[in-house]
């Protein structure tokens, strides 16, 4: 089989032109804000100290903060605005996904241009400038006429520094919902499609090197004074622009909008429900990638329609719910909740438990001795711990806690797919991994018992956004799932996915849940 006749290839290529013109829209949309204010504002400040070291400092503080931090900042702040823009004036606006990551891309994009642009005129020989005023020009012309075309060599090359940046960066805004080439990245990541991530790399490399060209040429056409290179380099980057109307016009006509949050498990059922709406005659898209509140904002707020969470997640970090109750207490009240306070709907449970559980290998924990948390509890001190990005912030781990006096020596992060590699390796004793992952069996772990019940129930539900609320025909093609996918199936599921060929993509993998499902 060669390359592009593997399908992970053709899948991708698929994908290109919506994460491509995604990319490319946002990106671009960042820069010319960033150079809209930054290079406004460096032309003020440049013969003044002290409003231009302020101004220096304050993009170079935001330089230090991490993109996926400043990125993930912008979305509750953004969500804040709008809720008092609509409670005080009646308008609201989305702080999902486009807004947010052009605004942070856009500070991300200053430092370069601000810096580049001061560095440039001051550069300027003053005998130059003088020769200037003493030919007549006014301070305006002489900065038209004379020092930016001087400057315009610096100047640009903060302009193309700060595009490269931004469309490096812009691959950090899957998880706050901007569709970009960072979708290929964060869902090979965790899927362990190597060729999405291989994919997405490159395609980023190459639009921000093809980008830095385009505006190289269009500075060497105003040095040379040469029309046609700018033309040429203007016409390029429109030809980029135009790319992103593909993704729009398709986004336009898909009107149902499937959410995924971060790990394997979610874009398989992101793809098993698509798949199940397109049968019934849908049009669909996909969001995948987004994190814990941020999918379920956007489904609170219409921004995407349908996707699976689950009960402990909904219960202890949505809600902020202390305390455990029985399975279907939980989903009663989950359902109530939900309905009174966001207008989401409760559909269903898939039939399947995704809970949160100390894992260890099946090995260590016969030689000492552990089946439960409160066995491994004892030895605790002496032993590391990894869990996902969000597990040691959340409610479940400070009960875990409490309720077993659990103290470890040494507690890590990692992404989930190269945590349990992490433990079965023994470079962790214990991991918080997932009941219904594969990855337990492939590796030949154990999950402990909670003897304490101090992790709540975490039964996979379908969760429908308010404004599908009354859609019946959603409903109809989304009940055949409920109830029919065991811990089991679940698990081969999430073991398919983990493959390295070609049926182990989240379509593929969801056909095959599908016909499981077909079966009973």
């Amino acid at each position: 089989m060669t390359l592009l006749s593997d399908p992970r290839w053709s899948d991708a290529l698929t994908r290109l032109p919506d994460y491509l013109g995604s990319h490319v829209r946002v990106s671009l949309t960042a820069i010319a804000l960033g150079l809209a204010i930054s290079f406004p504002l460096a032309l003020m400040v440049r013969r003044q100290p002290v409003l231009r070291d302020i101004a220096l400092g304050v993009a170079s503080v935001v330089q230090t903060v991490p993109g996926l931090a400043l990125l993930a900042l912008f979305y509750p702040l953004l969500l804040a605005l709008a809720g008092l823009s609509l409670q005080w004036f009646g308008i609201s606006f989305s702080a999902f996904g486009f807004l947010p990551s052009v605004l942070a891309l856009a500070l991300y994009s200053m430092l370069p241009v601000l810096r580049n642009t001061i560095t440039g005129l001051q550069g300027i020989d003053p005998a130059i400038i003088e020769a200037a005023e003493g030919v007549g020009m006014t301070p305006r012309q002489s900065l038209m006429m004379v020092e930016l075309p001087l400057a315009l060599p610096v100047i640009m090359a903060g302009i193309r520094t700060a595009a490269v940046w931004v469309i490096g960066t812009a691959t950090l805004s899957t998880p706050i919902g901007q569709t970009s080439l960072g979708n290929y990245i964060f869902a090979g990541l965790q899927t362990q499609n190597w060729v999405f991530v291989l994919f997405g790399c490159a395609a980023a490399a190459a639009l921000a090197l093809a980008v830095d060209q385009l505006l190289a040429l269009i500075e060497n056409g105003v040095r040379l004074r040469s029309r046609t290179r700018i033309a040429l380099g203007c016409l390029g980057l429109v030809a980029l622009v135009l790319a992103t109307l593909i993704p729009s016009m398709a986004r336009a006509k898909a009107n149902y909008v499937v959410g995924a949050k971060t790990f394997t498990e979610q874009y398989i059922l992101s793809s098993l429900i698509a798949q199940r709406l397109q049968a019934a005659g849908f049009s669909t898209s996909t969001r995948e990638g987004l994190g814990s509140n941020v999918i379920f904002d956007a489904l609170a707020s219409g921004e995407i329609d349908v996707y699976v969470d689950y009960s402990g997640t909904l219960w202890a970090n949505q809600l902020r719910r202390a305390g455990i109750k029985p399975r279907k207490e939980l989903l009663d009240d989950l359902t109530t909740v939900l309905k009174d306070k966001y207008g989401i709907s409760l559909l269903g449970d898939l039939g399947f438990e995704n809970a949160y559980a100390l894992v260890m290998p099946r090995k260590r924990a016969d030689e000492l001795g552990i089946r439960t948390i409160a066995d491994l509890a004892p030895r605790a001190s002496g032993l590391s711990i990894a869990g996902d990005y969000e597990f040691f912030s959340r409610p479940e781990w400070a009960a875990i806690r409490q309720a077993y006096s659990l103290s470890f020596r040494e507690q890590r992060q990692m992404q989930p797919d190269f945590m349990y590699a992490a433990v079965a390796s023994g470079e962790v004793d214990v991991i918080a991994g997932y009941t219904s992952d594969g990855l337990i069996a492939k590796y030949d772990l154990v999950v402990l018992d909670d003897p304490k019940s101090a992790i709540p129930p975490y039964d996979a539900v379908v969760l429908i956004s308010p404004k599908r609320a009354n859609d019946t025909k959603l409903r109809d093609a989304l009940q055949p799932l409920l109830g029919k996918i065991d811990i089991a199936t679940m698990r081969e599921a999430n073991l398919r996915a983990a493959g390295r060929n070609s049926d182990s993509s989240p379509d593929a993998v969801a056909r095959w849940l599908w016909e499981q499902i077909s079966k009973r």
